[in-house]
């Protein structure tokens, strides 16, 4: 009279292996889940009975009978749909109805009053953590089964229903099943899918060959994507800042096999998994009137923002100072430690944010500080009080600052001679990201690109000799640089130095990097 199996559920995105266990003895009738079940798991004992009736199986409310489910451990918040089938097999077992050997199985998925499963978030983040925890079965509903195939060394069960499940797990059940026409037990174990990353890749919105001139912006655009850093445009309003922030994520490399998994379960545990599987960096591009909470992330039970779904990626912020103050300054701790730590007082949650931000922004607040057509109408206090937004914490985090000046209309004329492809812009990122990956891996070390570096790792791999420290001090010292910008101009030279095929960082890539460095104070 009591059975348990295993199932598994997400708490921001954190994966939890839960115990279901069934208790059925006999008395008034009664069935109570227990465990910190949310409104979506009460309101399973309804579609679970109507899927187990609907199944050819007695229904849960015949006969007197108490029924207790309890979602183990009991002191940790269950919510969502996918305990459905778990309860339901073991409500049958508990009942010996069916009988098999749950062990090292995992079972997941929704249930429709049919007995038909439906699709559930973070499959892939649930069948990665089933592995971790040594489970070598997964069963699934059909709609997920590519997702969580992704997950190499596990046999996953495609499923349709629940009646499929049963003649699977057990093909001679003590009840015969009503339906006149058994459908027959479908499951293919999934081959683990050979991404192809060329055939998965989706043609950007913008080519750089479709931007004419701005080749400053467009340099400096190259070192960020080859290097992971962050890179601020700023001029007047028309000139091409938000076309060459949607053209950087076509000259990003693809995403690794690792970091397809890790991107793809973000997206799917927050239920905006729009294709099987995300294989380019993702863009992110919230709108400035947009909440601290979406951003950032957060609720009761913290759930992760768009920092963290542009993890790999970009989170592109245009008309930069015009988002909320707080959330500009939340933005400090992910630039710096490639994290978000959100407390609430159910508990404390880190989220990964190793994104590039990619912010825009006038010269000013009507836009025409500069401009050679247009006279600026903003006073000295209006020009101050629009640069102050931006704190001085935050200005450093950015490492280029990119000047996006108008363009003479000359430039604009679409027979014009198009400039570099974003293509060949990317053949060349990809070599300095590579140079970069075997420079940090013979060490062993978990970074892969040079903005992520630390001191010790900048004493190690971008050491300067006297001529460039003496260049650098000098410059540092007339721009009042942070030590933190000082050190970000070294990490920007080892990456230009990079681009270059260069084994050393020399006088010229200083120069460079010092260029980059903003033109307003925080």
């Amino acid at each position: 009279m009591l059975a348990k199996l295993h199932t598994v559920q997400i708490l921001g995105i954190k994966p939890n292996i839960v115990d279901i266990e069934v208790d059925t003895s006999k008395g008034l009738h009664s069935f109570s889940i227990v465990g910190l079940a949310d409104k979506s798991i009460e309101e399973a004992k309804d579609r679970i009975n109507a899927a187990i009736k609907n199944s050819g199986f007695k229904p849960i409310v015949k006969g007197n009978k108490k029924i207790i489910v309890s979602l183990a451990p009991a002191d940790i918040k269950k919510e969502g749909s996918q305990f459905d089938l778990g309860i339901a097999l073991a409500y049958l077992l508990a009942e010996e109805e069916i009988n098999f050997n749950p062990k090292k199985k995992i079972f997941l998925g929704e249930l429709s009053l049919d007995g038909k499963l439906r699709p559930i978030k973070g499959a892939l983040l649930l069948t990665q953590a089933s592995k971790e925890k040594g489970f070598t079965e997964v069963y699934l509903p059909k709609d997920n089964a590519k997702e969580a195939a992704l997950i190499r060394g596990l046999k996953i069960y495609p499923c349709q229903s629940l009646t499929e499940i049963i003649n699977h797990l057990c093909p001679a059940p003590k009840i015969k099943l009503e339906d006149s026409e058994e459908p027959e037990p479908i499951f293919e174990i999934l081959a683990q899918p050979e991404t192809n990353l060329e055939s998965e890749k989706k043609a950007p919105q913008f080519d750089f060959s479709d931007i004419r001139a701005q080749e400053s912006a467009k340099r400096g655009l190259e070192i960020a994507a080859a290097g992971g850093h962050n890179a601020a445009m700023s001029g007047p309003p028309g000139t091409g800042k938000t076309m060459l922030a949607k053209a950087f994520c076509g000259i990003l490399p693809p995403l690794s096999y690792d970091e397809i998994v890790e991107v793809t379960g973000i997206h799917s545990a927050t239920g905006m998994l729009e294709t099987d599987v995300i294989t380019m960096p993702p863009f992110r591009a919230p709108h400035n009137t947009s909440s601290y909470i979406s951003i950032v992330g957060g609720g009761a039970w913290p759930k992760p923002g768009e920092i963290t779904l542009s993890h790999r990626g970009v989170l592109f912020l245009d008309e930069f100072p015009e988002f909320e103050k707080r959330v500009i300054e939340s933005l400090r701790q992910p630039l710096e430690d490639k994290i978000i730590s959100i407390s609430r007082s159910k508990g404390t949650m880190l989220f990964p944010a190793n994104f590039i931000l990619i912010a825009t922004m006038n010269p000013c607040p009507c836009g025409h500080r500069g401009s050679k057509t247009r006279d600026c109408i903003c006073s000295a206090s209006d020009i101050g009080r629009y640069e102050r937004k931006l704190s001085g914490p935050i200005i450093d985090r950015i490492d280029l600052w990119l000047d996006v000046p108008q363009v003479d209309h000359e430039k604009l004329n679409i027979n014009a001679e198009k400039g570099e492809s974003s293509d060949d812009i990317r053949a060349r990122i990809i070599r300095a990201r590579q140079t970069q990956l075997n420079r940090f891996t013979q060490d062993k070390l978990k970074i892969k690109t040079n903005a992520e570096m630390g001191i010790r790792e900048i004493v190690r791999y971008a050491n300067i000799n006297e001529k460039c420290s003496q260049l650098l001090n000098d410059a540092s010292k007339k721009l009042d640089l942070s030590a933190r910008a000082y050190h970000r101009i070294i990490k920007l030279a080892r990456t230009i130095a990079d681009l270059a095929d260069e084994e050393d960082i020399k006088e010229e890539h200083i120069l460079e990097a010092l260029q980059y460095r903003p033109k307003i104070r925080g």
